[in-house]
């Protein structure tokens, strides 16, 4: 079982795990309710398409734009859609 966590909570769990340049993406029906909460932020990849951001919480304290998700990648990243990564900060293991 791969694990998500920050400030000691768990953020998301799951044994369906897809690796695309090192990031584990869970399937966000994996993550744990009320744990990402929507950013403004986007960014863009070349291969993957536009990605959106959400904040983490846990434990009274916000992560601001510490996973992402692309809701519609391009073709050669399908395998992405619906799942969610992790950074700054947030423990994958």
């Amino acid at each position: 079982m791969t694990t998500a966590t920050w400030n000691g909570s768990l953020i998301a769990e799951s044994d369906d795990i897809v690796t695309v340049e090192g990031n584990a993406y869970f399937p966000l029906s994996s993550v744990t309710p009320g744990a990402l909460v929507e950013s403004a932020a986007t960014s863009s990849c070349p291969w993957k398409g536009e990605a959106s951001y959400f904040s983490v919480q846990a434990d009274g304290q916000t992560n601001a734009d510490a996973a992402w998700t692309y809701r519609s990648p391009k073709a050669a990243a399908a395998e992405i859609a619906d799942r969610v990564a992790f950074w700054k900060g947030v423990v994958v293991s």
